[in-house]
């Protein structure tokens, strides 16, 4: 079914006030942005550092005339830039709150406090305003105004960092706006629940989130039972695996193949047909799924020497027509070019007035009566800044005064 363009959409009317950079509290704004609602990014003079993060920047051999990472995370926005260590700034950022729904922010307490943007300042002029914010480590205790990326507070802290591993290599790195993208879903979650109950007549309140607890969130099937028992869990080795059917494999021409037949007696004789290998489906060794944990390391052995007979494009072919649970381990940029991903609209096209046009990932859900294209470009610095203020309210005297014209 598609969607209907005329649909309203389920945030119109809802605006928001983003005072935030980099990724986690962006993202959400970007998301709040693809349901409808107006997001008017507030910004430092210069732009904050994502906006210039161009790919050669970053490690690409090729560059770009853009940060496509930044108009995925600020697509559909409003730009306002203002220096808030000046007082008119914060006057005119205090107008501009006074019309808004949501305030969005990942500025730390101890500044948002300085600057009087802190949630209690805020809610005591407003009730009915909701404000979401998002820390490394919380609000609450020691930590609270510690700073903080996802590599520590989602990654290295929760634990995560070290599981990422076979036992013999160094603990595993991040790639760039993982828990920070996870903690967007959280956020905008939060959202979306507090302006429901503002709407049901329940008043404005706090959204807290942060990457400390995302990441034990997404880890919670490991992250409860050793809640549980006090034991951590042991690291995956593909040599020696609990479940040689739920296991990585390399191939002839040294890729890799993924297995994952968590119910290895229900996948165990179609796995057996795809290999060829019929006689092992009667062999003792590996005749339930206790005996092959019992026989792991032999069992890992036979299936590599298996799967190392051809090569990934071969096997992908091959285990095509097989009722099995596995995947190819592609590179990204083997990747973004999966034919389902794009029939399912994971991405899209955008078209820019300097650099041309670019690709960038949609959100990550669809809507049956409202469409999420995700085209939308990022704001130019500033863009709107004038316009913002005057809908606030600002004379154009102050208005320039707000945004330090000479």
């Amino acid at each position: 079914m598609q969607p209907s363009p005329s649909a309203r959409a389920p945030l119109a009317g809802v605006r928001v006030t983003e005072i935030a950079s980099f990724v986690a509290a962006p993202a959400a704004g970007a998301l709040l942005a693809d349901l409808g609602a107006e997001v008017i990014k507030v910004e430092v003079e210069g732009g904050e550092t994502l906006r210039h993060s161009r790919p050669k920047l970053l490690g690409w051999k090729s560059d770009f005339g853009e940060a496509p990472q930044f108009h995925m995370d600020n697509r559909g926005k409003r730009s306002l830039v203002l220096d808030l260590r000046r007082d008119e700034a914060r006057g005119a950022l205090q107008r501009v709150i006074d019309g808004s729904d949501v305030v969005l922010t990942n500025m730390l307490p101890g500044r948002l406090a300085k600057y009087g943007l802190d949630a209690e300042s805020l809610r005591a002029q407003r009730p009915e305003l909701i404000v979401a914010g998002l820390t490394g480590y919380g609000r609450e205790g020691d930590e609270a105004d510690t700073p903080s990326f996802d590599y520590a507070a989602y990654w290295a802290r929760t634990g995560l960092m070290d599981l990422m591993r076979e036992p013999d290599a160094p603990p595993a790195w991040l790639r760039p706006g993982v828990g920070d993208h996870a903690a967007a879903l959280a956020l905008s979650t939060g959202i979306l629940s507090a302006l429901r109950m503002r709407d049901a007549g329940a008043g404005g309140q706090v959204v807290d989130v942060n990457l400390l607890h995302v990441g034990f969130y997404v880890q919670g099937n490991d992250a409860a039972p050793t809640l549980t028992t006090g034991d951590g869990p042991v690291p995956h080795d593909r040599r020696r695996p609990r479940n040689p059917l739920w296991n990585h494999y390399p191939t002839a021409d040294e890729r890799w193949l993924f297995l994952v037949m968590i119910e290895s007696d229900r996948y165990w004789p179609a796995l057996c047909t795809a290999l060829g290998r019929e006689e092992l489906r009667t062999d003792e060794r590996f005749h339930d799924a206790r005996a092959r944990y019992r026989q792991s390391a032999e069992l890992s052995e036979i299936l590599s020497a298996c799967f190392q007979d051809r090569t990934l494009a071969e096997w992908e072919a091959h285990l095509a027509g097989h009722p099995l649970i596995w995947a190819p381990v592609r590179t990204l940029a083997e990747a973004i070019r999966d034919p389902q991903a794009a029939t399912n609209g994971v991405f899209a096209e955008l078209e820019h007035p300097r650099a041309g046009p670019f690709g960038t990932v949609t959100a990550p859900l669809r809507l049956s009566a409202h469409p999420t294209p995700g085209t939308a470009l990022a704001p130019e610095l500033g863009a709107d800044g004038e316009a913002i203020l005057r809908e606030a309210g600002l004379s154009e005297e102050e208005i320039q005064s707000a945004l330090g014209a000479r």
